[in-house]
């Protein structure tokens, strides 16, 4: 899609774009710049809520079970070095 800037830099989002991403009157839109390309990213009203349950299925839980006993360890390990 194209749109276009107007001289006060304001441009227009798609309606469909809007729609698919629940960007709506009074959201914010995140303009991330990497020296080559720009991208927008629509800020969701309710951070928090949006990444719920991003992590599901990544055996997150197996990983930070597996770095406290690797903590404890290493804690074990210098406690006898003293």
């Amino acid at each position: 899609m194209k749109t276009a800037v107007t001289k006060r830099g304001q441009t227009v989002i798609p309606a469909s774009i809007r729609k698919r991403y629940h960007i709506d009157m009074g959201g914010h839109l995140v303009w991330l710049d990497d020296g080559e390309t720009i991208r927008v990213v629509p800020v969701p009203k309710d951070p928090l809520q949006a990444l719920r349950g991003c992590g599901r299925g990544q055996g997150l839980t197996e990983r930070l079970l597996a770095e406290r006993q690797a903590d404890r360890e290493r804690e074990n390990r210098t406690d006898g070095n003293d």
